[in-house]
């Protein structure tokens, strides 16, 4: 669109070349004070779509920890697919934030998984369903249980569905839920936007993906707030907080860490979520994320 602007933003950028070259922070453990807590978006941001990671992004995620850096993962991801991407980077943080901040897991040896849930937030999905349902009468649909477990309709064949089954339509009503998944193949993302913003949503968070998807959470639920209350658990000071993403369901994430810590959007990020972000650095095919877990001491 003609009216885009670029936001006024810091770019890290250039820190990917000296990342790769060898101009790297020190590997030694820093002291608690020079500690920083990492919130990562997934998707676009430490995966590629094909779910692949850079080599270089999984070597600065274990620098960044080896310096003792608190590296988590937040994500709208579920559970069920978080946890594989903890361990291809070799991970292991005290907390994971997944589902849109509707689910944070807590590190439990106990646990078949290694993780237990922490701290689960649901509602009833059943008003949006209905109002959505009716201005997308050929919508997909999908919904996630406070354990993990999914209800989907026919059609939502290409999402990864292990503890999950199709039912009717009207299955859905009346459940607890943490997220709800609404997809439309019918249309391209601006008109998509355009629907969305006729529903009318209320009483729920919701942020619409790269193509015409929606995803929803319970009210004044989202990243930050999950993030926020790990940060409590944890004892971690705000200034000291680091968030980076890409996408629309990172804004209020990129503002909670922006207040008084760093936020930063992946090149590839659309105009509006650069521009809550304080800084921008290289997009995903160019191993951006590096750059950024490199900046830190």
């Amino acid at each position: 669109m003609s009216d885009r602007r670029e936001p006024r933003v810091r770019t890290i950028v250039e820190q990917t070349a000296d990342a790769s070259s060898g101009s790297r922070p020190s590997s030694q453990p820093l002291a608690h004070e020079h500690r920083w807590f990492v919130a990562l978006d997934v998707d676009g941001t430490v995966m590629h779509e094909d779910e692949s990671i850079d080599h270089a992004v999984a070597e600065a995620v274990t620098a960044a920890v080896a310096r003792g850096h608190h590296v988590t993962l937040a994500t709208g991801r579920s559970w069920s697919t978080t946890g594989p991407v903890l361990r291809s980077l070799g991970l292991e943080p005290e907390y994971v934030v997944c589902a849109n901040g509707a689910v944070t897991m807590r590190r439990d040896e106990a646990a078949e998984d290694g993780y237990r849930r922490e701290f689960v937030e649901v509602f009833d999905p059943t008003a949006v369903l209905e109002r959505i349902r009716a201005v997308l009468p050929a919508g997909e649909f999908m919904i996630e249980l406070g354990d993990g477990y999914r209800l989907y309709t026919a059609g939502m064949t290409e999402w990864n569905l292990d503890r999950a089954r199709e039912v009717p339509f009207d299955e859905l009503f009346g459940q607890q839920a943490t997220r709800v998944v609404v997809r439309s193949r019918q249309h391209g993302l601006e008109e998509f936007f355009e629907i969305v913003d006729r529903m009318g949503l209320h009483h729920v968070s919701y942020a619409i993906g790269w193509t015409a998807w929606l995803d929803i959470a319970p009210d004044g639920v989202n990243k930050a707030t999950a993030l926020e209350r790990v940060r409590g658990w944890i004892d971690h000071p705000l200034d000291r907080v680091l968030a980076v993403g890409d996408g629309r369901n990172d804004i209020e994430m990129f503002r909670w860490a922006g207040s008084a810590g760093r936020a930063v959007a992946m090149g590839q990020a659309p105009d509006e979520v650069r521009e809550v972000a304080g800084e921008v650095t290289g997009a995903i095919h160019e191993a951006g994320l590096a750059a950024v877990l490199h900046s830190l001491p």
